[in-house]
């Protein structure tokens, strides 16, 4: 919006109140247009927000992993970005700088472009045809549709017009993701588990097969492997009580065993897992929890509202967390089938008690190293690269799932947290909550390496 310049002119005899006067009236005008901006842009960031959860309730609905689920946000905030981009939005490039480049032809933009509509537009065409149920994205389109329509902010001429423009870069984005090696997940030689000792082996209550052990095929955007960031090597199994491995085991039965209040908040506030069931009977029903990797979407939607930036920062906010977030998977699921090493349960099972459990429910793979880790510092060193070392934040992400909102003073605070949580839940040992950190920010380093250039940092 255009804001009035006032000048005075030069020679004009006026009043000492009169130009008070004016000046207090400028000043009330300044103000007054720059908390409807601040509004306007609260507004927008919270329409893009609203709409990645909405992609959220389709993973839900179709439980999607949380390699997969990070694939997911990549593409779909993919094509909310390429929209800004090809608009004219001076934003950092992001596919220019990727190992493959997608090569996206900028179409024509319509005259009467909307960024608001066509990047949300874009966003839930993406996730419409990339995901299973899809599908359930139809109504969120018509309802952005309807929204802009009753607003009188575009015609239905000129909506169609946007929505064209939308729908040609999402096929785009679309086209690339089909070269990435998704499709060709299900042609592997099934994984079996392996018997000797040490190893990973499915756990209750569900005992599920192991998800995505082929993940690390998967083209990442950045990383130039999928190994490139291998962590040590996790402490070798052991049956011997003095033994690295056997006191890592203990420490993990004794904190579930003496968790504080505390404690169990966080392991639970940071569960985040789509696998968990509970039972009613014989039956076992789904519990519907957000992925790692959309719960750290979901942060990034709230700061985005909070910090007030426009429209196209928040789009690039979102697709950096998310292409960031899909290399962190990657790079983490390789290491997980790499080592192939036991959880804690099936270890303190085996040889300290048949009877006991964690508080969080295992998830189904490997343990080393701690997915929660990886994604959560890597998404960590992004936010950080854009909103500051010290941003604080309140997040309510969990409030949808009956869990109340957690304030921190940092992403790294938060991470940390993340990370320490998967000990407190029973699911994983130290070193694989504390080397998963490091992977985690050794990814996110190089991502914004390769977006913002050698000086870069993250933390």
């Amino acid at each position: 919006m255009k804001t009035r310049q006032f000048r005075f002119v030069p020679g004009a005899k006026v009043k000492k109140r009169a130009v008070f006067g004016m000046v207090f009236l400028f000043a009330g005008i300044m103000s007054a247009l720059a908390q409807q901006d601040g509004d306007q842009r609260k507004r927008e960031s919270k329409m893009l927000a609203d709409n990645v959860f909405h992609l959220s309730e389709v993973m839900l609905h179709d439980v999607a992993n949380p390699p997969a689920a990070s694939r997911f946000y990549a593409y779909c905030t993919l094509g909310a970005y390429e929209v800004a981009r090809c608009s004219g939005s001076k934003l950092p490039d992001l596919d220019g700088r990727f190992n493959v480049n997608p090569g996206i032809k900028a179409p024509p933009v319509p005259k009467k472009f909307n960024l608001a509509f066509s990047a949300n537009y874009a966003l839930l065409e993406v996730g419409r045809q990339i995901m299973p149920s899809g599908y359930m994205l139809e109504e969120k389109q018509k309802e952005l549709v309807d929204a802009f329509k009753a607003s009188g902010v575009l015609s239905e001429r000129n909506l169609n017009k946007n929505i064209r423009y939308a729908q040609e870069l999402a096929r785009q984005v679309l086209a690339y993701a089909k070269t990435d090696g998704y499709g060709k997940l299900s042609t592997y030689k099934r994984y079996t588990p392996q018997k000797d000792e040490g190893h990973w082996y499915p756990t209750p209550p569900e005992f599920f097969p192991p998800v995505e052990p082929k993940w690390e095929t998967i083209r990442p955007f950045f990383l130039e492997s999928a190994d490139q960031f291998q962590p040590v090597r996790p402490t070798p199994f052991s049956k011997d009580t003095t033994s690295s491995f056997y006191g890592a085991m203990m420490e993990v039965y004794n904190v579930v065993n003496n968790l504080t209040a505390e404690q169990k908040e966080i392991a639970s506030f940071w569960d985040c897992n789509p696998f968990a069931v509970t039972y009613s009977g014989h039956m076992a029903i789904g519990l519907k929890k957000i992925s790692p990797g959309g719960h750290w979407m979901g942060i990034t939607g709230i700061v985005c509202q909070d910090a007030g930036i426009p429209l196209d920062s928040a789009i690039f906010a979102h697709a950096l967390v998310a292409v960031t977030l899909h290399d962190a998977f990657i790079s983490c699921w390789q290491e997980k089938y790499h080592s192939d090493r036991i959880r804690p349960e099936t270890a303190i099972n085996k040889m300290v008690d048949p009877k006991w459990r964690p508080i969080l429910q295992t998830p189904p793979f490997p343990e080393y190293t701690s997915g929660h880790s990886v994604a959560s510092a890597s998404a960590a060193s992004a936010l950080t690269r854009l909103f500051g070392d010290h941003f604080r934040y309140t997040d309510t992400s969990e409030l949808y799932f009956g869990l109340p909102e957690r304030k921190y003073n940092s992403f790294f605070e938060a991470s940390g947290e993340a990370a320490i949580s998967r000990l407190y839940g029973g699911i994983h040992y130290r070193d694989a909550c504390e080397e998963g950190v490091r992977q985690g920010r050794d990814v996110g380093a190089w991502v914004l390496k390769k977006v913002f250039g050698p000086d870069a940092k993250g933390d």
